[in-house]
């Protein structure tokens, strides 16, 4: 798929995946609603097979590769919830998965590649790294790249979420995810522009990790260089496929400090009862840094992940 995903391509997806990922609940909590000053709905893709909205985008690719294609197996680089998404789709597929991942990507994470069957090779925690890694673990194995957001099939995957949530609630004023690589604000991008009426969409970003803030500023690819953020999900950068569709869709990336992702992090925690990583509290601490944009607001949150080592939490 060499153009941006069309409504059918999301519809397509969204059927091929049915069978092998969990249609996520959309959750409120009346105490952050009364909180924020606007009406919350949550899109829990904490609960979603690997732990994260992810498994969308792998099963759709993975699912979509032909006999000869997916024969050697699937490789990519992430440091965790493509990891395992990537991994556990391989597996349902019965083909290899080789994951590149960062030295220093979170143990949880990393369990759950080698739970799922992935074959992991560790790399200096850069992008170069990644990248340099990857390229000459595919030129041994023979694998297939399954890039964590550059590609139209993961980002038509991960565009099903968007359209779940506006399914659920369709009277949305707002929609916002995290952005890291840009995979899901694309596709929930897409999903408001071809099912949604009226729907801005916008997304969160650490300060710390500001190179899609800075990329939206200067329209060009501004390369994500040492970021620093406890959010470990949000650490790459945008694609050559997924910049153009925020460019064009979304209106606002707002960036939102370490102390407000954890702040956010633990209200969720506290006040939902439910678990969420870092990454997946950014939408919250906009809402909470942010108040005039959101005040009164119809204002729909994914929840991207919850994949968090419980040993290790920030509070």
């Amino acid at each position: 798929m060499d153009a941006p995903p069309k409504a059918k391509d999301i519809r397509a997806a969204a059927e091929r995946i049915a069978p092998f990922v969990h249609r996520t609940p959309v959750l409120q909590s009346c105490y952050l609603n009364h909180l924020t000053g606007c009406t919350l709905f949550f899109k829990c893709e904490n609960f979603q097979k690997a732990g994260a909205f992810k498994s969308r985008g792998a099963v759709n690719a993975v699912f979509s590769l032909g006999a000869n294609e997916s024969a050697a197996g699937v490789c990519t680089h992430s440091s965790g919830n493509h990891a395992q998404a990537l991994a556990r789709a391989a597996a349902l597929r019965g083909i290899p998965a080789f994951i590149v991942m960062p030295e220093n990507a979170p143990e949880v994470k990393v369990a759950a590649v080698k739970h799922y069957g992935g074959r992991i090779t560790f790399c200096e925690p850069t992008l170069s790294s990644r990248e340099e890694t990857l390229s000459g673990l595919a030129a041994t194995t023979g694998a297939i790249e399954i890039h964590p957001y550059n590609n139209n099939v993961i980002i038509a995957g991960q565009a099903t979420a968007g359209m779940e949530l506006i399914e659920a609630i369709p009277a949305l004023n707002i929609l916002l995810t995290p952005v890291g690589g840009g995979g899901l604000l694309s596709g929930t991008a897409l999903s408001a522009h071809y099912f949604g009426k009226g729907i801005g969409v916008m997304a969160a970003e650490p300060a710390g990790a500001d190179d899609a803030w800075r990329s939206l500023k200067e329209g060009r690819i501004v390369p994500s260089e040492n970021p620093k953020t406890i959010a470990d999900g949000l650490l790459t950068s945008l694609g050559s496929r997924t910049f153009p569709i925020i460019r064009q869709y979304v209106s606002a990336i707002h960036r939102v400090s370490e102390g407000g992702i954890i702040a956010a992090m633990q209200l969720i925690w506290e006040r939902m009862k439910i678990v969420v990583e870092p990454s997946a509290a950014t939408g919250l601490a906009a809402v909470l840094e942010y108040p005039d944009v959101f005040r009164g607001r119809k204002t729909g949150i994914i929840l991207s992940g919850g994949n968090v080592d419980v040993k290790k939490l920030p509070w």
